[in-house]
């Protein structure tokens, strides 16, 4: 880094990350402490390249990130959320990102590569400001910023109005976008505009965001419990475990660190029908309700109601009953898609929305399509089998196979 150079960091504390890092990170704290992973960056664009200025801005960010630590004012903060444990905090007390973690080149076909290795605890960590600090980068260089970013107000703006106006009802949504955002500028704008509208909307509520910082800046609802990592590394990084199991193994852990708390299950990591097995009663009474990340939405809901429905008619429980679950959709949604589902479940089971892209980086310009995702755990291939095609990221071609053979062969048994 050029020590003469001033530069503005992209990331200002360790708080703007998405609220479901720390939840994680308790569960991995407690639980899993010296697992450790591999994580890959990948852009899904085939027309992206990133520039080597590019590059070594993003390594100077990341330098930059790996300086921060914790304020006591934030971690009083996340000592107020009700389901993170005093030990835990501590940890964050004295936790910081390791710039030694990192391995970062032009070698990809991209022109931009980033591994991060270590252990799960630190390297879950990693991955929602890596992403947030490539995106901002690689927009101020490829674009005309200020441009972009009028772009973007205005979208905004027009966004707003059709809430105010009725054209979309969306019930209850939150903002999910911090690692695709156009720039920190931009999703500290949709918050505070989208939240501070609520009075006005018809049938709309901002609730929230995932991103913890501004969520305590703006007084709202930090939102977010778990994703894909937390079941592939339990399910697949102990060879003790059959991996058609992940779920399984997954929610007990889960259960086992909030009971009856923080519970909204992502249930796609390795195919709905193993969650579908793995959610007994007991997990379905435990769970608040699920999360839908890929494959078609309103399949998926019309099955998960039916699971809930199961248990409802055969137990007499309120807490299985639909009408007490949530659905919450959370795949590449827009204010049109968000509305007609919502309009499709909302009188059958609560509905909630966590809209990433389309909040925080709408422009006349085609967002990136990145990830960063967990390749191994514990030195095993790990993957996530999605609904959607594309979306499956594995270094290991053989190891995708072995896992989908077992899954055949589990649903083929049950």
């Amino acid at each position: 880094m050029n020590e003469n150079k001033q530069i503005k960091p992209v990331i200002n504390s360790l708080l703007e990350t998405d609220l479901y890092k720390f939840s994680m990170g308790q569960a991995i704290y407690h639980q899993y402490p010296s697992y450790k992973t591999k994580w890959t960056f990948k852009c899904r664009n085939t027309d992206v390249h990133f520039t080597a200025q590019m590059v070594k801005e993003i390594t100077e960010q990341i330098q930059l990130y790996c300086t921060l630590r914790f304020t006591e004012e934030e971690l009083d903060y996340l000592s107020g959320i009700e389901w993170l444990h005093e030990d835990y905090i501590d940890h964050l007390r004295i936790w910081t990102p390791r710039f030694q973690d990192f391995e970062i080149s032009s070698n990809a076909p991209c022109g931009l590569a980033i591994e991060a290795k270590g252990t799960w605890l630190n390297t879950s960590m990693y991955e929602i400001p890596i992403l947030a600090i490539v995106n901002e980068i690689y927009y101020r260089n490829a674009y005309n910023y200020d441009e972009l970013f009028e772009q973007y107000k205005r979208k905004l703006k027009e966004k707003t109005q059709w809430l105010i106006d009725g054209i979309y009802n969306l019930g209850s949504f939150s903002e999910f976008g911090l690692r695709r955002r156009l720039s920190a500028q931009a999703q500290e704008l949709a918050v505070k505009t989208l939240c501070s509208s609520n009075p006005l909307y018809k049938e709309s509520k901002c609730v929230g965001t995932s991103n913890v910082y501004l969520a305590k800046k703006y007084n709202v609802i930090p939102v977010g419990t778990m994703a894909h990592e937390f079941v592939m590394c339990i399910g697949q990084g102990n060879p003790m475990y059959n991996p058609a199991y992940s779920n399984k193994l997954a929610m007990d852990a889960w259960t086992r660190e909030y009971g009856l708390l923080n519970g909204t299950y992502l249930t796609d990591t390795i195919g709905d029908e193993t969650a579908h097995l793995d959610m007994e009663y007991t997990y379905s009474v435990s769970f608040a309700g699920v999360r839908h990340d890929s494959g078609d939405p309103y399949k998926w809901g019309e099955e998960w109601i039916k699971h809930f429905e199961k248990y409802y008619n055969k137990y007499h429980d309120e807490r299985v009953n639909p009408k007490n679950k949530t659905l919450l959709f959370s795949d590449s949604l827009d204010f049109e898609r968000a509305s007609a589902l919502y309009s499709h479940f909302k009188d059958r089971i609560k509905v909630a929305f966590g809209i990433g892209t389309y909040i925080a980086n709408d422009t006349d310009v085609p967002a990136l399509n990145i990830v960063m995702k967990v390749t191994e755990c514990n030195d095993l291939s790990v993957a996530k089998l999605s609904n959607a095609d594309g979306k499956t990221m594995c270094k290991d071609d053989d190891y995708i196979e072995y896992l989908k053979k077992t899954i055949d062969w589990r649903l083929a048994h049950k």
